[in-house]
């Protein structure tokens, strides 16, 4: 017994499948991913923070630790609030061949 009823036939030559939307991820998936990264952001604030304190005797280490941990809460959330770029990748698409009416060259008649 033959399985399907050959409607649907993927290419023989073509080993990925093909898609029919490029959607891009839901929503939920999306913020998910942005407070994630909302929150690794700022738990390495923390640290820095400690760092400056522990290190308070060594002035430009100490300074160079509250520097970075100074604009991380606006860096942190500008990276929140942005929605995830587009990504540009080779999607394997059904694209029929076009068919020529009539050949392109042409005999000219002199007449």
């Amino acid at each position: 017994m033959v399985s399907g009823g050959g409607a649907v036939t993927m290419p023989a030559n073509d080993s990925d499948p093909v898609l029919i939307t490029g959607a891009a991820p839901s929503y939920e998936e999306q913020f998910k991913a942005r407070k994630r990264k909302y929150v690794i952001m700022m738990a390495c604030r923390i640290p820095c923070l400690i760092l400056a304190g522990l290190t308070y005797h060594t002035w430009w280490l100490a300074l160079g630790f509250l520097a970075i941990s100074v604009p991380l809460p606006w860096i942190a959330v500008l990276v929140a609030n942005d929605s995830p770029p587009r990504k540009t990748e080779k999607v394997n698409r059904y694209q029929a061949e076009p068919t020529a009416i009539e050949h392109t060259t042409h005999r000219v008649i002199d007449g």
